[in-house]
């Protein structure tokens, strides 16, 4: 059995999280019936279902239904659009946006230990994390927070 080529458009969608995970629910005649729409491009549908309700005078949830989304979504996707334009329509990269378990606090104890004693490794960091605070981190995530750290030029100059 043959493969099935990819097709480039779609592999660019995804690459770009553009990528429509139901572009079967999308049941817009106008939408459906052009060739210039793609319910496979998640901005475009998402462009369009809020067009339809503030240009064409359709319902939210006329729209939102049409276009495969819940009412919720919709004024999601609508306050995306209002901060910031077009790219505010593309999905958010998954996972934390920031060290949220090496807080300032478990960074400075940490920064001390080493400071105290080179010779510990971010492995031995890590330890000292679980026993003190109770945190499974990584080594690098150690390593990342103390190279952020501010660098301090109190002391006596060499």
């Amino acid at each position: 059995m043959a493969k099935k080529r990819p097709d480039p458009k779609e592999e660019a969608l995804r690459a770009a999280r553009a990528l429509n995970p139901r572009p079967e629910a999308v049941s817009d005649a106008g939408f459906t019936a052009s060739e210039f729409f793609d319910a496979r491009d998640l901005v475009q549908v998402k462009y369009e279902m809020l067009r339809r309700a503030r240009q064409d005078g359709s319902t939210v949830s006329d729209a939102a239904t049409t276009f495969g989304f819940s009412r919720p979504s919709f004024y999601e996707a609508k306050a995306a659009f209002e901060a910031a334009g077009l790219p505010g329509l593309l999905a958010k990269r998954p996972g934390p946006r920031r060290a949220h378990k090496l807080t300032e606090a478990v960074v400075e104890r940490l920064a001390q230990a080493a400071a105290a004693d080179p010779v510990l490794s971010s492995a031995d960091l890590v330890e000292l994390a679980q026993a003190e605070f109770g945190l499974r981190v990584h080594p690098r995530s150690v390593e990342r927070a103390l190279a952020r750290r501010p660098k301090d030029h109190s002391g006596p100059n060499l």
